[in-house]
């Protein structure tokens, strides 16, 4: 696990023209097979994010993380953050020890997160399967759960019973944006939807660029994805700095289908998911 502190961030913000960086745990989270340990672990983590940012909120924000698959500690840390901590949104894996978002053990919080109308950041984890040899599941397997968790939630009519949720896919959504159209055969095998709905469906998650600004992954990000709905990220400290600059330099020089766009993606799409930035 790469080292991490407050001023290696800013630092690494200065260098890269990040005004304010959003922070949240990565892989594997919080739960390492004890309830109560993890709600520990993530009231201990969440705090230290929420002082961060009330020492720098011009530099930082923060996204809860819970102590899933613990689902009545997840809610509850998840009131607790929105409500006393004041986070920016909150963090879900793209599964939960092999339980994705789609499961209807996610309902009671769908329901709190939708009455908050709550940002939600899905970052990728391990799915219950064995690495190809040489290949770290980081590296191959997470772009692929991203993509099965995101289908799984609109699948299962997450989106339509709590329209007011706002979820952002990290690493530009896994390969989504390019095989959206194929998953409207979803409708199928899921009676009460259709592919009308979950191509809708689909087009209401936001995306983010970490490790993905490519000229050959933008235009498909672009093409799909709603106006607002592309934000940077920058994947520290987990990226190498010199990956980190060299997707910076492909977002900085895009000048492929819907370039003009990449205004919003440095700023002002987030601006609006998270008005105090904007002030």
């Amino acid at each position: 696990m790469p080292d991490w502190d407050p001023e290696a961030a800013i630092a690494m913000m200065d260098d890269a023209g990040i005004e304010t960086g959003m922070l949240s745990i990565s892989a594997p989270g919080v739960h390492f097979g004890d309830d109560a340990a993890a709600r520990d672990l993530a009231r201990e983590l969440n705090d230290y994010q929420a002082e961060l940012v009330r020492e720098r909120p011009d530099r930082f924000g923060h996204f809860a993380v819970l102590p899933l698959p613990d689902f009545d500690g997840a809610v509850t840390e998840a009131v607790r953050a929105l409500d006393e901590l004041h986070a920016d949104g909150v963090l879900l894996m793209s599964n939960a020890h092999g339980r994705y978002l789609g499961d209807p053990a996610y309902e009671p919080l769908w329901v709190e997160l939708a009455a908050r109308s709550a940002v939600v950041f899905v970052h990728p984890t391990a799915p219950l399967m064995a690495e190809l040899p040489g290949m770290p599941t980081a590296l191959l397997d997470f772009p692929f759960d991203t993509t099965r968790t995101a289908v799984d939630l609109v699948a299962h009519g997450v989106f339509d019973r709590h329209p007011e949720l706002r979820v952002i896919l990290s690493h530009a959504g896994g390969f989504l944006p390019y095989a959206a159209d194929r998953f409207s055969a979803a409708a199928m095998f899921n009676p009460g939807i259709t592919p009308e709905s979950i191509q809708a469906g689909l087009r209401k998650f936001y995306f983010d660029t970490a490790l993905s600004a490519t000229p050959t992954s933008l235009p498909s990000l672009l093409a799909f994805a709603e106006p607002g709905h592309v934000l940077y990220g920058s994947d520290f400290p987990y990226a190498h700095p010199e990956w980190r600059a060299r997707f910076d330099h492909s977002l900085a020089t895009y000048d492929g289908p819907d370039a003009e766009r990449l205004g919003e993606v440095h700023r002002s799409a987030a601006e609006v998911l998270f008005p105090r930035l904007a002030r």
